[in-house]
């Protein structure tokens, strides 16, 4: 039996992002996304109503705009999680927010883990890997996340950082790449 979309990403297995029923899965979350950043800031509460029907919110989440995300479907929001302004989530694979987190602006998820191989890239051969941030984790403005990293509870990711391994609970990193301080 053809497993869908949905479940090829979610395997972590290669496969190609450039199918048909990939663009519309993207295109349905940049919908989404665009209601979100074109609401009245007091009409639009912690999210739109299609990124809302999208992400799993935990009570009283907020995502302020403008936000993107890649397919809205893998995000998972802790009770009380809050991502400021610009925040960029790349979820081709599950991303989990742990409740009391807090992402500063312009901060960056990514799932994506595109092949080696230029001529596999160019076939749009990536694996999706996901990424796990624990509860009370504050992530500064501009820190980058990639593919398949874990931030314990209570950690802080200092501002710009990029973050290419696990943090561990209550650790605090910071630089490029991001180093326990």
């Amino acid at each position: 039996m053809a497993r869908s979309p949905r479940e090829i990403m979610a395997s972590g297995e290669w496969y190609s992002c450039l199918g048909a029923e990939y663009a519309e899965l993207r295109r349905a979350a940049r919908r989404a996304c665009h209601e979100h950043a074109t609401m009245e800031p007091d009409g639009r509460g912690a999210c739109g109503p299609l990124l809302a029907r999208l992400i799993a919110m935990g009570r009283d989440c907020w995502i302020e705009a403008p936000f993107h995300c890649s397919y809205g479907f893998n995000i998972r929001l802790g009770e009380r999680a809050y991502l400021n302004a610009g925040c960029v989530v790349l979820d081709s694979a599950p991303v989990s927010i742990g409740a009391h987190s807090m992402l500063g602006p312009g901060v960056q998820i990514y799932c994506a883990d595109h092949h080696r191989d230029p001529s596999k890239r160019r076939e749009g051969i990536e694996r999706a890997l996901p990424v796990s941030i624990g509860a009370d984790v504050w992530i500064g403005g501009g820190a980058i996340l990639l593919p398949g990293v874990t931030i314990g509870d209570g950690a802080i990711v200092a501002a710009g950082a990029v973050v290419a391994r696990d943090v561990p609970a209550g650790v605090r990193v910071a630089g490029v790449p991001a180093r326990p301080i």
